[in-house]
Formats: structure tokens, sequence, C-alpha cells
């Protein structure tokens, strides 16, 4: 485990208030407090998404990506968030813009995910409307799910290249992201960590989709025309958040919300 990764400092629950949280080898307290929700009564899956916002509320840096705004505190939690999930979901705008490639569990967390019963690797599925795949994720030992539409151009290419298991065609003009989630589900991948961007993260919330929501607040103030963490041109409708816990670490601030009915 990196030896810079931060000690973080829980301030909510109130009765955790003031415990600090060494960093240490499998990390068993921020899997307690990280452990992934449960699906819903009739889903198969449950979706957690994380973000991370400046203080003036920016998804993303000046560079455009959400990297130049992270930081080892940041770092810290994520590697746990994705140890605990099955697959990793992306819109592929994001995961070009992020530069992803195939996902790894880092060795200090893989014991705990076996003894949960979860498979070794982390899934990554793409939402995409186009089929366009990130360089990084083609020609690869382990092929991305990518979740898409039946018009799209690219189809015929794409499974020939993932094979028709990894492809998963929901909707019809636009992606049915609860389908979607379903398909998932019903492959043994019931544990999704929303990784953005912001529009599906968006798409998510007003389908009602996303269980939790982990923000980060980054101590930044960035200005700009940067994207916020849920972003679109109409209101949504307004839902309750209820605060699981928060941590703290140089100056960054990391929420844990359980979001609607599940609260």
């Amino acid at each position: 485990m990196p030896r810079e990764l931060p000690p973080l400092d829980v301030l909510l629950p109130l009765d955790r208030s003031g415990t600090r949280l060494a960093p240490e080898h499998g990390e068993p307290a921020l899997h307690d407090l990280y452990a992934h929700p449960a699906p819903a009564a009739g889903r198969t899956a449950a979706v957690r998404a994380n973000m991370i916002a400046t203080v003036d509320g920016s998804a993303q840096g000046p560079d455009g990506r959400s990297r130049s705004i992270n930081g080892p505190a940041d770092w810290r939690v994520f590697r746990v968030m994705r140890a605990v999930a099955d697959v990793v979901l992306v819109g592929a705008g994001t995961a070009r813009a992020e530069g992803y490639t195939p996902l790894a569990v880092p060795a200090d967390l893989r014991a705990a995910r076996a003894a949960r019963g979860q498979a070794p690797e982390l899934e990554l599925a793409l939402v995409t409307a186009s089929g366009a795949l990130p360089e990084g994720l083609r020609g690869t030992h382990r092929p991305p799910y990518v979740v898409t539409v039946p018009g799209n151009p690219r189809l015929a290419d794409l499974r020939a290249e993932l094979g028709d298991d990894r492809v998963l065609v929901a909707g019809d003009e636009a992606v049915d992201l609860a389908a979607a989630l379903a398909a998932l589900g019903d492959r043994g991948l019931t544990r999704v960590l929303a990784e953005g961007g912001p529009r599906l993260l968006t798409d998510l919330v007003r389908a009602g989709l996303v269980d939790e929501l982990c923000l980060t607040t980054s101590p930044l103030v960035v200005g700009g025309p940067g994207l916020r963490a849920v972003q679109g041109p109409e209101w949504l409708e307004p839902l309750t958040a209820r605060p699981a816990h928060l941590l703290h670490a140089d100056g960054m601030l990391l929420g844990r919300w359980v979001l609607g009915s599940a609260g």
C-alpha cells in the first residue's frame, strides 16, 4: 500500500467523530465504512456513484479532467470503493478523457474481496451510443462490457471484437440504464460503481437508479465552465440525501450520501 496515503479523520457520524483512520494493510476500517449497498427490492444491482467537485462546484479542473482536482485522500477512499465493487460503470467519453485502461484491484485489498466471495477481477462497463472505444481498452486481455443501442453503426464490429456476451443492447434510440443494470446484475455484477461523467450520473439520478452518492469536496476554487457532478439543462425533482459519514484529510471532505427512499 502506498505510504503517502494520509490518515482520515471521521467527522460524521457523531458517535465516531474524532476517530482517526490511519492507513493500514487491507483497509478494514474503510471496508466497513464503504461496504457496498445491497440491491433494492425488485432490482438485481445496487448503484453507488463516486464523484469529486471543487468548493465552487466544478467536477473538472482547467484541463477538463477530474484527476487534476483530486489528491491522496480521495485516492485512498477511491481504491477501496473500487475494491468492493463488481463493475465500474462509466460513460465512454469520460473513459477517453480520463485514460481508462483495464481495472485492477490493489494487492492489499484482494483478500477482503475474496472473503466476500467476489470475483478477483474488477469489470468495466462503458455506456456509449456510438460504440467508439477508448484506445486504452482495445485489444486488451480483459475487454470491457459495452452498453449500447440497437442502432449503433459499430454493433457488429463490437460483437466481433469483444464477444456477444460483452455487448449489452439496452433501449431503442437512447440507452435504457435500468435494463443495462438488470443485464449486469444477471451476470452476477450486482455491486455497481458509477464513476461518471456528470451526464451519465444525471441520467442515472433522473431515472432513480442511484442508491448512494460518494462526493469528495476538493479544497480548490477553479471558476470556469467546468461541469458539475450532476449536470443538465433541466431541473431534477429534488432528491433528499442523508449523510452516512463524512471524513476529512488535508482540506478534502469525503462524504457518503444515501439518496432518496434508500435513506
